[in-house]
């Protein structure tokens, strides 16, 4: 089995269609298509932030319906889903782009985006276990006890990740490093948390490198356990990175 696991996506469809080019898809009805049968993996967070997550958000859901991917959402497909339920949820932290978009739309056209993500998000599962359990694909990371299992505390953290509760200076939450206790032998792959670069530890791998902070947006290929980016077109924020010692 061969898979191209790609990083937070934010709304950058540019940086989207020119990662997926570079990884050698080819569009074949609005879908791509590898010739080596390859199939690609989404890390959640598809919107939020970014230009374009309406597009995005109508690519993966053609991907997964045409069986020629997976996907598994973020914490902001998340919230984008409580919203479009009609639940009460504050309209920031990205998720005021992806709405003044669908304020764009007329009411069919809104309709339309609203069921398709909405089918997408709930037949989603929390994590992907792909390859017989050898790679999992969960947005913020998962713990190995817990590969395997549902349950609310296990969706908690594989959309947040390993949160005390505590605000770093920077207004970002602090996050403990799960990753480094990690000794199982399936490849962990995840984002949410920006790097500037892939960081590899044990046998897991972050790929969200910051495509909507002007680093890169990135996708895992596996089994080659090779990386492959694009940059970004959008303004760097250095700010929105996580350094880890010795990075």
């Amino acid at each position: 089995m061969k898979i191209d696991v790609i990083g937070d996506v934010h709304g950058c469809y540019k940086e989207l269609t020119e990662l997926l080019d570079k990884l050698g898809y080819r569009d074949h009805d609005g879908i791509p298509i590898h010739p080596e049968g390859r199939k690609i993996s989404f890390a959640g967070d598809l919107t939020d932030r970014g230009p374009d997550s309406l597009k995005v958000i109508e690519k993966t859901a053609r991907i997964i319906t045409a069986g020629k991917g997976y996907y598994s959402p973020g914490n902001h497909c998340d919230k984008l889903y409580r919203y479009l339920k009609g639940n009460k949820v504050q309209i920031k932290h990205g998720l005021e782009t992806t709405v003044e978009e669908l304020n764009q739309l007329n009411e069919r056209d809104r309709k339309t985006l609203r069921d398709t993500f909405m089918k997408l998000y709930e037949e989603a599962p929390i994590y992907q276990e792909l390859d017989g359990g050898k790679l999992i694909v969960a947005h913020a990371g998962i713990q190995e006890k817990d590969i395997g299992r549902y349950t609310k505390r296990i969706k908690e953290f594989v959309f947040y990740g390993d949160v005390t509760g505590e605000i770093m200076e920077n207004g970002m939450p602090v996050r403990k490093d799960w990753a480094l206790h990690y000794s199982g032998q399936p490849w962990i792959v995840y984002g949410h948390t920006p790097v500037k670069n892939p960081r590899i530890i044990n046998k897991t791998i972050n790929i969200d490198t910051g495509a909507v902070f002007g680093g890169k947006l990135t996708a895992f290929r596996y089994p080659e356990a090779e990386t492959v980016s694009v940059p970004s077109s959008m303004n760097f924020d250095a700010a929105r990175f996580r350094e880890y010692p010795g990075s």
